[in-house]
């Protein structure tokens, strides 16, 4: 009976031994919540009225089409292939588009013309050719017939002078290049087609900085004004960032105020990428893929830091350009993101533009 009680006993002890275990287990460890990017505040947005304001992109010949989601288009208002070339002879003649170019160019031209964007091709050659073309009557006149013609054979709205830059002649305005610009636009607007420049943003004190005259203003529909590449530094409280908010602002004060450009030809360039202080470049969509906080503008990527415009920086720029200038530019469409986090998107959001 004795044994009974004990063994009856002993099970009861072990039973609730059990339940107390069961009841009671170790505590697995909870991994500790990553802390998101704080999310800044945009600046004071005013109304979107529908109007001139351009948000332009350039789409280079070596970039894939299908990169850029079909979405991204509905977020521009414009953009040129880059590039039809200038042969380097200066005589005049353009380079055809390869058979890979070409393929890139009807592919976006087609998404282009479908979202109502306005398309057309950016004309690019070194500073010395374009030069060359400018000075000699008989090259102007060449270079004008191919340029209308290929702007004619392929459909297109408009033309993009990308002459990185004009130079100041004996301290004075480059006629030549005005003389250029008259001539293109004459021909381009008997076709209804329009005519754009890419000019430098005009910071340093260079040859380049006063060469574009005033009477220029008149030929040319708008300017795509490049604030980018600066140099490491311009910007003491942002110093690895090539493309600063205080580049912007000094940019328009000196073509805006100072030279007098019409406001409505004003376009403020944006760049889609970042730049390392060995001057390396990193695309956004690479600079978000990496985890970076896409609100700042500093970025480590493989162990480099690149300096590049982050969302917030973004939406100032778009803000800036609304109340200063007709328009916003982006190099290059493919750089950007096809994410919530596109930097084309922040900037549309910000302007209050709909672009679904």
């Amino acid at each position: 009976m004795k044994l009974k009680n004990i063994l009856f006993a002993l099970t009861v002890v072990l039973t609730i031994a059990s339940c107390s275990k069961k009841s009671d287990p170790t505590p697995t460890p909870t991994p500790p919540t990553p802390n998101p990017p704080s999310i800044p505040t945009p600046p004071t947005r005013t109304p979107w009225v529908a109007g001139t304001f351009k948000i332009v992109a350039y789409m280079p010949g070596y970039r894939d089409p299908a990169t850029v989601d079909d979405s991204k288009y509905k977020m521009i208002t414009h953009l040129f292939f880059a590039f039809l070339n200038v042969n380097p002879t200066g005589d005049g003649s353009v380079i055809a588009l390869t058979t890979t170019e070409n393929t890139r160019f009807n592919t976006v031209k087609a998404k282009a013309q479908a979202n109502n964007v306005k398309f057309g091709i950016s004309v690019m050659g070194a500073e010395t050719i374009f030069a060359t073309i400018a000075a000699s009557s008989t090259a102007r006149n060449n270079f004008v017939n191919n340029v209308v013609n290929f702007a004619k054979t392929n459909g297109l709205d408009g033309v993009d002078i990308d002459w990185e830059y004009p130079r100041t002649v004996a301290g004075n305005p480059n006629t030549d290049f005005t003389t250029l610009m008259a001539q293109l636009s004459v021909a381009l607007h008997n076709e209804n087609k329009f005519l754009s420049a890419a000019i430098t943003p005009a910071v340093y004190t260079s040859t380049n900085k006063d060469a574009i005259a005033q009477d220029a203003y008149q030929y040319v529909d708008f300017f795509n004004i490049m604030q980018y590449d600066g140099g490491v530094g311009y910007d003491a409280a942002d110093p690895l960032n090539h493309a600063t908010y205080k580049m912007s602002v000094n940019s328009l004060n000196t073509w805006i105020d100072t030279k007098k450009m019409p406001r409505e030809k004003a376009i403020v360039g944006i760049p889609l990428y970042g730049k390392s202080s060995g001057g390396t470049s990193k695309g956004y969509r690479d600079i978000e893929a990496s985890g970076a906080n896409v609100y700042l503008n500093l970025a480590t990527v493989g162990g480099v830091d690149y300096g590049y415009n982050g969302i917030q920086l973004i939406w100032q720029k778009a803000q800036l350009a609304k109340d200063r200038a007709n328009g916003i530019m982006f190099w290059e469409f493919s750089h950007d993101s096809n994410t919530s986090n596109s930097l084309i998107k922040a900037a549309n959001d910000q302007l209050g533009r709909p672009y679904n």
